[in-house]
Formats: structure tokens, sequence, C-alpha cells
């Protein structure tokens, strides 16, 4: 593997392609470096493997070929057709017939993937995870561990319509193919298999072994897909054997006038409370002056009327993302600039987060990266139009920053509910107790989880996170910055931190011309096939680099 590191932006500034040295210094994104100096991003340059021969450098060529592209469009056309959705409501595997399309999914990727499936080890976790295993000559080396999901969202039928394309054509437009699952993430799951496919058929053979896991269940929250599959891979591999961890996520943005890949390496915790408020029932022709769904609506009003300010803790990703910003890209704003270099730890103490506050102003996308969200989303009250509510449930999401906790979320709601609760003469039951009658009961749902243990992102020392940004800076040159990304919603990796510290929420295919998330969850959504490509050429490239990696 070659690689080297760039510490100053005049290198940048060329698009130059770095000398590669030995010489290596220790390096991390942090406000609280002991040398201002020291550049708080440094970015690292090209790398490639250097095990090359006449196969892989031929498959390499392929991989840019029109034939190639023509393939890879009929795979994810294909793929985008079997309609593997999951539905909040489902049941248990083997028992809700809505599972049984997985089988034809699965017998889809054994038909398409005919090397993958003669050379690699598959095991069938909880029926339909699938777990592909790829044993290096090396045992003594942590695998690397690729991830993906089956299943799509649903489409409503109400929205079918509303489609260019019927949303499970797979249609390709001769840059697009249209469909629920194209980007997220059946694109990425056959890019995976697509890069072992072509490997295998170069006669690569692998010194660190490589691991793929396919869930079924991410859009419901993984827990009999991906729960299923770490809980094996803890049971055969142990804590910390896997070397790193790719599974969907944050791409690449232009932002400050510069192209920043932003892997992501933090996901916020999540919480939803449940608001149960259970006041006298009787006939609607004499009301009080405030029923169950009026209370209900003004303890509404009063979480709305509170929301969270923004706040940047020190091991937020975004903060790693500002300094890049300061210091490679060209219209990153002064004012941010100045509050980042005057920043210090007495912000976590005291007053306001004037940084936060000043970076959140470009925007919800960007605001919700630093700050704890809260939405009224379900509400269910009343049976009929001439009887009063007697039981009036709310439920809210929160999706928790960095540097916070669900136990904060609870006691802030807890002292907004005794104040409703207060006034109306109700018992309040906070997170213990049962529902009694004039009482305001809140209670936390099962699927609670604190934000993630954030990846180290250090460069220098030949970390993963090195090898993913060089790998990228391979593939698409080195006027592509890479800086930490944070993810304001939760992957399947959620269930897999008992595995390894690096763990990486990262879509690598990159068109300009198709920014951002390609309609995910919407209607027509759509993948670009360059940047499916590109995603193909990126996991082969990085496969290859993490085989020579001393780790």
């Amino acid at each position: 593997m070659k690689t080297s590191i760039a510490l100053g932006t005049s290198l940048l500034l060329g698009g130059l392609w770095l000398s590669f040295h030995n010489s290596r210094q220790h390096h991390q994104w942090t406000p609280t470096s002991p040398s201002i100096s020291e550049p708080k991003c440094p970015q690292v340059s090209a790398t490639f493997p250097s095990r090359e021969t006449e196969a892989l450098n031929a498959m390499d060529e392929f991989l840019k070929s029109s034939k190639f592209f023509n393939q890879s469009v009929e795979r994810l056309s294909a793929a985008v057709q079997i309609p593997t959705e999951s539905f909040d409501d489902m049941g248990l595997v083997g028992e809700d017939p809505r599972w049984k399309i997985f089988f034809d999914f699965e017998a889809y990727l054994k038909a398409t993937f005919p090397l993958v499936h003669s050379t690699l080890k598959v095991d069938k976790v909880n029926t339909h995870g699938l777990l592909y295993s790829w044993a290096g000559s090396d045992p003594s080396l942590k695998p690397t561990l690729l991830m993906a999901h089956q299943d799509v969202v649903p489409v409503p039928e109400a929205t079918v319509k509303q489609w260019t394309h019927p949303p499970f054509s797979g249609f390709y437009d001769g840059k697009y193919v249209w469909g629920r699952g194209s980007s997220d993430c059946k694109n990425q799951l056959i890019a995976i298999l697509e890069a072992v496919e072509e490997l295998i058929a170069a006669k690569f053979e692998p010194k660190r072994g490589l691991i793929l896991s396919f869930g079924f269940d991410e859009e419901i929250s993984g827990p009999q897909g991906a729960a299923h599959l770490a809980s094996y891979i803890l049971e055969k591999h142990g804590k910390n054997s896997i070397a790193a961890i790719v599974d969907e996520g944050a791409g690449t943005f232009n932002v400050w006038g510069a192209k920043f890949a932003m892997p992501g390496v933090g996901e916020k915790g999540y919480t939803d409370i449940q608001i149960v408020v259970r006041m006298p029932g009787g006939h609607s022709s004499i009301p009080p002056a405030h029923n169950g769904i009026g209370v209900a609506a003004e303890l509404v009003t009063l979480i709305e009327g509170h929301p969270y300010e923004p706040r940047l803790d020190d091991a937020n990703p975004y903060l790693g993302l500002m300094h890049c910003g300061a210091e490679h890209a060209p219209e990153f704003p002064h004012k941010l600039k100045k509050l980042l270099n005057n920043r210090s730890s007495s912000h976590k103490q005291c007053g306001k987060d004037e940084l936060a506050l000043e970076a959140a102003k470009a925007g919800s996308d960007v605001k919700y990266l630093m700050t704890t969200s809260v939405a009224v989303d379900i509400i269910q009250g009343g049976v009929k139009v001439n009887a009063l509510p007697e039981r009036t449930v709310i439920t809210v999401n929160h999706r928790v920053n960095v540097g916070s906790r669900t136990s904060d979320v609870e006691k802030k709601i807890t002292k907004l509910a005794s104040h409703v609760a207060h006034k109306y003469n109700l018992t309040l039951n906070a997170f213990e107790g049962e529902e009694s009658p004039s009482s305001i009961t809140l209670t936390s749902t099962k699927n609670k989880l604190e934000p993630a243990p954030v990846t180290p992102t250090e460069v220098g020392n030949g970390s993963p996170y090195e090898i993913l940004s060089g790998t990228t800076r391979a593939l698409y040159g080195e006027d592509m910055l890479v800086a930490p990304g944070i993810m304001t919603g939760n992957t399947d990796t959620k269930h897999y931190w008992p595995l390894t510290e690096h763990i990486f929420r990262y879509g690598p295919g990159f068109d300009p011309e198709q920014e951002g998330f390609g309609k995910i969850h919407t209607v027509d959504e759509a993948q670009s096939v360059k940047a499916h490509i590109a995603t193909v050429r990126w996991f082969s490239l990085f496969i290859r680099n993490m085989d020579e990696a001393n780790l």
C-alpha cells in the first residue's frame, strides 16, 4: 500500500500527487490540540494497493469500461425490481408472510454473483440475514466488515402515481436507475458484491479476512436482521475482533467552496417518549374547561416552545468538519473561523455555545447535527365525537445530540410535564410506576439508544480512517477533501459497536450531478449509475488497501 500525508494546503492547491515517505506524525482534529500551529485537519494523500498483477490491473480497467457499466445497470435495475419492503408492524420471520419476498432477493443474488457464492462461506442468520465470509491467509489479521441492508422503505399506494417511473420498475433512463431502494441501499449492497465478484475473477487472494453482512430490516431498526447478525459475528469472532466496518451513510458534498467526502464517524442517540394523559370522560355536551386532548395539546405546545439549543461537544464530528473547512475551504465564513479559533472548553460549563449557534444558521440540516431534535409524531385520543376522551397518547421522537444522554431528555420532559400536571391537579408518573386515573404518565420506548461512540479520526498512524481517506482521494483526486461526518439518523451499525471502534457510515459513490441522497424515502428515488460505478471501484480499492494495512 502506497500512502503519504499532506499537511499543507499549498500542496492541495495544485492538485499535486504527493511524494511517498515513511516519516509520519500523529495528528488529530481536536480543539484541545497542544500546538496551535499543528494542522487540525491533515489530509492523507492518495492510497493505492502496492500488490499488482496483470489480472488485477485488467480488472481495474474493466471496472471503467462500458461493458461493466451496462452489466452494472442490469444488476442494480433487477435488484430494485424485487420489492423487499419492511413494514413497522412486521411479525416474526417465519410467521409473517411478507418476509417471503426476501427468498426471491437471496435467489437473485446467488444467480447474479456465482463466484461470490462459490468462493465465500455463506451463513443465513435468522433465515434472511446474509453473512458472507472470505477467509484470509493470515488469521492473525482482523477482518474487514462491509455492510448494507436488503430491505427498503415501503411505497404508499397513494403515492405510486406521483413517481416519474414506477417505484419498482428499476427503469434506466441513460443516467439514473429509478426505484425504491436504488439509493437506499441496494446500490451499496450490489456494489460490494460486484467488487468482490471481480476480485475473485482476478484471482485476488486476501491476507486479511473479509466479511459481508446484509441485514433485512434496517428500515425498522434491525431487531431481526442486524441484531442477529451482529450477535452471530460477536459470538464467532469476539469483542473488538473487526479491523473496520463500512456501512451506508453520508457521502460527498460541496461546502464552503470545496468538495468534501464526509464519512459518518458518529451517530446521534435516539429515544421515543410516550406521554399518556388520563382524565375523566363523560358526555361532550357538558365538557370541562380542559379535557384530556386539550391538556395534551398544552403539553405539546410547551414541549415545542422549549427546544434544545445547538451545542457542539468536543467529540462531535461536525467540529472536525469545521476545522477542515477553516483550513482548506476558500469560502469558509470569517465569523465561524474567528469563533472556532477562540473556542475554549469554557463553553461547556457556562452560557451559550456561540460557535454552535452561528453554525446552526446555515439551516436545519446543519443545526440538527449539533442539536437534540424534538418531534411530536403521533397523537391518539378520543373514540367518539360525543364522548370526552379518557386516554390521550402522544409519542415524541428525540434524536439525541453528541455529548448528551437519553437521561437528559427524560429530565427535561419531566420538568415540562410537571408544570402541566401541577396546573391541572394531575398525578405525574415520570418513568416509573403505572398509569392511574387523572394522571400524566411518561415512559421511554424499548428502542432507546445513546449517541454512538465516535470513531477515531487520527492520521499518521495507518489507522482505518487514514485508509478510507486515502482510498477516497485515490479514486477522486486530491482536490477531494475528507472530513469527519455525523449522521442525524441511525444505521444498522448500532448493533455492531462491540466489534470495533472503527465504524464508518459512508456512501463512497459520487456524481457531481446528483449531490445528496438520491431522494431516499420519498417519491422518485433514483441512483446515478456514474456514482454507482464509482462505489464499486471504491470498494475494490478499499478491500485491497485494508488487506495491505498494518493494523
